[in-house]
C-alpha cells in the first residue's frame, strides 16, 4: 500500500474516533439516550444507519464470494439472512415494533407476556439468545476483516523487525489485524452510543457511497461484454434456480451441490424471520429509536436504497474477478485481492477507508446492541434492580466491552466466514424463528412457551455442528419443528398470558392471526383500521410488493454493471411499478 493510501485510512480514523468522543457526554445521560437516542434521531438518519450497518465487509465478501461461485442465482441464497426485512417492516412490522414501545427487543418481552415469571423468563431467555448472537457476529466480522486488512498490508513482513511476535505475525497475521480493529472500533462505541453510531454512519455511507460507486464503475468500464461472456458458463447471467450443480460434487463448494433443495430452505427462512419481526440485534434498536410508528415504517422503505450501490459494487469487484483473477484458491480473499489488483494509488486508499466504514458501521451497531440486552435485560432486572443511571452507564461500557471480546475469541478459533455465518443463519436463526412467528400471530403461546421454543432452538442449533454431514435443507426443518413442538406444548401445558395483558398488547400493537376471543375483546374499530391501511389482506399484498420492488432495486444495478441491459431494465420498470403502486396502497394510507 502507498503511503499516500495510508494517510487516507489514519485520517477516516481520526474523524470517527473525534465523532465518539463528541457524543460522548450527549449519549451518557440516561439508558434511553445511550441505547434509543432520546427517540430524537430522524427517520431518514435511522434508515442511514440501519441500512449500512448491513453494508459490512464481511457480508460484502461473503456476497462476492457466492456470486463468484454461483453466478446470478446466488441470489436466493441472500434470502436466508431476511434480505426483505425492509418490505415486512415498511407493510407492518416497524410500526408494530414502535408501538410496542420499550427499549430492547427483550423488555418487549414483558409486554407481551406480562411482568410475571413467565415474562420475564421469555425476556431473559431472549437476551440470552440475542447476546449470543452477538458475540457470534462480533466474531464472524472479525474472521473477515482480519483477512481483508492483511491482503494490503500483510503482517508477516514485519515478523523480523518484531521478533518477540513472530509467531501470532507469521502464524496469526489476519487474527492480528481482527484484534486491532476490532479494539479501535469498540472506543468510540463505547464513548458514543447510538448517537456516535448514527452520525458516524451519515459518515461512513457517503464515503462507502462513493467508494462503491467507484469500484462499479471500474468493473463495468474494464470487462467488456465479450470478455465476460467467454469468463462465465451458460446460464450464469439468470437468478432461475436449478436443482443441482452436477459440476459441485467432490469440490470443497459441494455444500452448494442440491441448489434446488437449499433455495427452498432459504427462502422458507427469510419469510418466518421476517414474519418474526426484526432480529435481535441493531434492526429491532432503529425501529425502536424512530420518533413515531409512521416513522419506523418510513425509515424501513426508506432502508434498502442506500444499499443499492452495495449490490453494484458487488457485480463490479466479481465480474472484475472473473475476467482478471486465477490465483485465488480462498474464494473468500476474492474481493481484497480484486480491489488491491485493479484499484490506482490514491483512490485505493478511499476504497479501503470506505470499506472499513462499512466494517465500523456494523460492527458498532452489533456491540452496541449487544451490550442493551446485557445491561437492561440481564444486569438491571436481576442482578441491580435500583442501580443508578451513572452505574448503569457504566455497566454499558463494560458489557460492549465483554462482547467484542467474546466475539473475537470465536473469531480467533474460527475456520472461516462461511462457517460462522452458515451457523448463525440456518442453525441458530432456525432454532428461534418459530417462537419468534408466534409471539406476533398467536395469543395462545405464553411465556413458558416462548422460553422453551428458544431453548430447545438454541440447544438444537448445535446439531449441525454434531452432525456436520447433515444438509442444511435436513437440518434446518429438524431444528424448527422441534423448537415449534416445544413452544406449543409448553404453552398448552401451562398457564396462558394474563388476559389484560393481552388485552393491553392487542390493543396497542394492532397484530392480526389467531388471536380468537382477544380480538372480540379488544373491540377494535375495524373501519378505523380500514381508514389506515391495517386490514391484514392489504398487509400481506404491500408486503408481497414491497418484495417484488426490493428484488428489481437491487438486481437491476447489477445487471447493468454486468453489461446484461434488458435484464437490468426490466428489473428497474419492477422495482418502480411497485414504488407506484405501493404509493396508493400503502404510503396515502400511512400519512393518513
Amino acid at each position: 500500500m502507498a503511503v499516500i493510501d495510508g494517510i487516507v485510512i489514519i485520517l477516516y480514523f481520526a474523524i470517527v474516533l473525534v465523532a465518539g468522543v463528541m457524543f460522548s457526554r450527549m449519549s451518557s445521560r440516561n439508558l434511553k439516550s445511550y441505547f434509543l437516542g432520546d427517540l430524537r434521531i430522524p427517520w431518514l438518519g435511522l434508515a442511514i444507519s440501519g441500512s449500512v450497518a448491513t453494508f459490512d465487509v464481511t457480508g460484502t465478501m461473503w456476497m462476492v464470494t457466492v456470486l463468484y461461485l454461483l453466478g446470478m442465482k446466488s441470489w436466493w441464497h441472500h434470502w436466508m439472512w431476511g434480505v426483505m426485512l425492509p418490505a415486512f417492516g415498511l407493510a407492518y412490522m416497524g410500526v408494530w415494533v414502535r408501538r410496542s414501545n420499550v427499549l430492547t427487543a427483550a423488555e418487549w418481552m414483558i409486554t407481551r407476556f406480562g411482568d410475571s415469571t413467565a415474562g420475564r423468563t421469555a425476556r431473559a431467555v431472549y437476551a440470552l439468545m440475542a447476546v449470543i448472537t452477538t458475540v457470534a457476529f462480533i466474531g464472524y466480522a472479525f474472521e473477515g476483516i482480519g483477512k481483508f486488512a492483511n491482503v494490503y498490508v500483510p503482517l508477516e513482513q514485519f515478523a523480523d523487525k518484531v521478533p518477540f511476535a513472530r509467531h501470532l505475525l507469521t502464524e496469526h497475521a489476519y487474527k492480528t489485524w481482527g484484534v486491532f480493529i476490532l479494539a479501535f472500533t469498540t472506543l468510540y462505541v463505547v464513548l458514543g452510543g447510538l448517537f456516535g453510531v448514527v452520525l458516524t454512519d451519515v459518515i461512513q455511507t457517503i464515503i462507502l457511497t462513493i467508494a462503491a460507486i467507484i469500484i462499479a464503475y471500474i468493473g463495468w468500464s474494464q470487462v467488456s461484454p465479450e470478455a465476460l461472456a467467454r469468463a462465465i458458463p451458460p446460464g450464469w447471467e439468470s437468478i432461475k434456480p436449478v436443482w443441482r450443480i452436477a459440476e459441485l460434487h467432490g469440490t470443497q463448494n459441494a455444500y452448494y451441490e442440491m441448489f434446488g433443495f437449499l433455495t427452498i430452505a432459504w427462502v422458507m427462512k427469510g419469510i418466518l424471520l421476517n414474519a418474526g419481526g426484526p432480529g435481535q440485534l441493531y434492526d429491532f434498536q432503529r425501529y425502536l429509536a424512530a420518533r413515531t410508528p409512521s416513522d419506523a415504517a418510513k425509515l424501513a422503505a426508506a432502508w434498502p436504497f442506500f444499499l443499492v450501490v452495495r449490490w453494484a459494487m458487488v457485480a463490479g469487484i466479481t465480474i472484475l474477478a472473473l475476467t482478471g483473477i486465477a490465483s485465488v484458491t480462498d474464494p473468500e480473499l476474492v474481493m481484497p485481492t480484486v480491489l488491491n489488483k485493479f484499484l490506482p494509488v490514491g483512490l485505493r486508499g478511499l476504497i479501503i477507508a470506505g470499506l472499513l466504514a462499512a466494517f465500523m458501521s456494523t460492527f458498532s451497531a452489533t456491540a452496541n446492541s449487544g451490550a442493551s440486552y446485557i445491561v437492561r435485560d440481564i444486569w438491571q432486572p436481576f442482578i441491580r434492580p435500583n442501580a443508578s443511571e451513572k452505574s448503569l452507564i457504566q455497566m454499558s461500557y463494560l458489557a460492549t466491552i465483554l462482547v467484542v471480546l467474546i466475539g473475537m475469541v470465536i473469531g480467533w478459533n474460527a475456520e472461516s466466514i462461511s462457517s460462522i455465518w452458515g451457523w448463525l443463519m440456518m442453525a441458530l436463526g432456525g432454532g428461534v424463528i418459530m417462537p419468534n412467528v408466534l409471539r406476533w400471530h398467536w395469543w395462545r403461546i405464553n411465556g413458558w412457551g416462548y422460553a422453551a421454543g428458544v431453548m430447545g432452538g438454541i440447544i438444537l442449533s448445535f446439531l449441525p455442528v454434531l452432525k456436520p454431514e447433515m444438509p442444511v435443507y435436513v437440518s434446518f426443518p429438524l431444528i424448527c419443528a422441534g423448537s415449534l413442538i416445544a413452544s406449543i406444548v409448553v404453552s398448552l401445558l401451562t398457564k396462558p398470558t394474563e388476559r389484560e395483558t393481552l388485552l393491553a398488547f392487542y390493543t396497542r400493537v394492532k397484530p392480526f392471526g389467531f388471536w380468537g376471543e382477544i380480538k372480540t375483546q379488544a373491540q377494535i374499530d375495524e373501519k378505523e383500521k380500514a381508514k389506515t391501511g391495517e386490514e391484514p389482506w392489504r398487509l400481506l399484498l404491500n408486503t408481497l410488493i414491497a418484495i417484488a420492488g426490493i428484488t428489481g432495486l437491487y438486481l437491476s444495478p447489477m445487471y447493468l454493471v454486468e453489461h446484461f441491459y434488458l435484464q437490468s431494465g426490466l428489473w428497474l420498470g419492477t422495482a418502480l411499478v411497485a414504488g407506484v403502486i405501493l404509493y396508493f396502497t400503502w404510503y396515502l394510507k400511512l400519512e393518513s
